[in-house]
């Protein structure tokens, strides 16, 4: 498993996740809202495997000395 996402993608899915899973725990959008906590695992974990799939990343590009 290799990070392929980028600081800003990693934030923005943990405000996200943490948004919908608050929202779902005051029942304010219901039960889906607990689809929150997949952009927080993938978020704080640093790895989405839809990214992967598609050969796609958000990571900025390394330096090769």
């Amino acid at each position: 498993m290799k990070i392929n996402e980028g600081t800003i993608d990693r934030a923005l899915r943990v405000v996200v996740g943490l948004v919908l899973i608050g929202l779902a725990a005051t029942g304010t959008i219901g039960v889906w809202g607990w689809i929150g906590v997949l952009p927080l695992l993938t978020g704080a974990i640093g790895f989405c495997p839809g990214y992967a799939i598609f050969g796609m990343s958000t990571c900025p590009m390394q330096k090769k000395d």
